[in-house]
């Protein structure tokens, strides 16, 4: 999938056509969302792919600024993306080649973006104002929350190392709060893999 982000987004520019590429994942990521949470930010995201190969390796790993995890701050910059999108699109209809090339435009810009993120902070600290994310995260149903174990869970933190976007259940255990319904968990079950004394697993209903 990264080398897919990456055919795309270069080629867009030479062949504009390619941009709508973009509303393509918007649509897909969102659809997903509806049944699934955010599991398509997992691997099925091309450009989460490509900062997971490209951008983790140079990655100083600081964590994600708690800013970028606020919900205000990411509604707002959903609403500030989405109300560029809208304008420019009502601007160049029905010119469906300067579409494209807006979709690329808008790619591009945002994924640099991400890229400085992910080099000063976490490879995927985009992932937490990423508009789709932030939709996905908004409509998630929690119908696969993750389930723990809180006797027998020691606390070790491994579940927040493997996680992509840095979430940690085993801060969230308690004895009261068994499932954990965390709107922004990928569904990788990298964290269930990880731990040690198999206290977390997947609630499916």
């Amino acid at each position: 999938m990264a080398v897919v982000f990456l055919a795309v987004i270069m080629g867009a520019w030479f062949y504009p056509f390619l941009g709508f590429f973009i509303p393509l994942c918007m649509l897909l990521g969102i659809g997903v969302g509806l049944f699934r949470g955010r599991k398509w930010c997992d691997w099925f995201c091309p450009r989460g792919s490509f900062y997971d190969v490209a951008v983790s390796p140079f990655s100083r790993k600081k964590g994600i600024p708690s800013l970028l995890r606020k919900t205000s701050f990411r509604v707002g910059m959903l609403f500030l993306l989405m109300l560029i999108m809208i304008t420019q699109l009502i601007r160049l209809w029905p010119d469906l080649h300067k579409i494209g090339m807006l979709f690329a435009t808008l790619l591009t810009v945002t994924t640099v973006l991400g890229v400085i993120l992910g080099i000063l902070f976490h490879s995927r600290s985009w992932c937490s104002i990423c508009p789709i994310g932030t939709i996905t995260a908004l409509i998630n149903k929690n119908k696969y929350p993750l389930k723990i174990d809180a006797k027998s869970c020691i606390d070790c933190g491994r579940c927040e190392q493997v996680c992509p976007i840095e979430l940690a259940p085993h801060k969230l255990k308690s004895c009261d709060i068994e499932l954990i319904r965390q709107k922004d968990c990928l569904s990788c079950n990298l964290c269930i893999k990880a731990c040690p004394k198999q206290s977390l697993s997947r609630q499916i209903k």
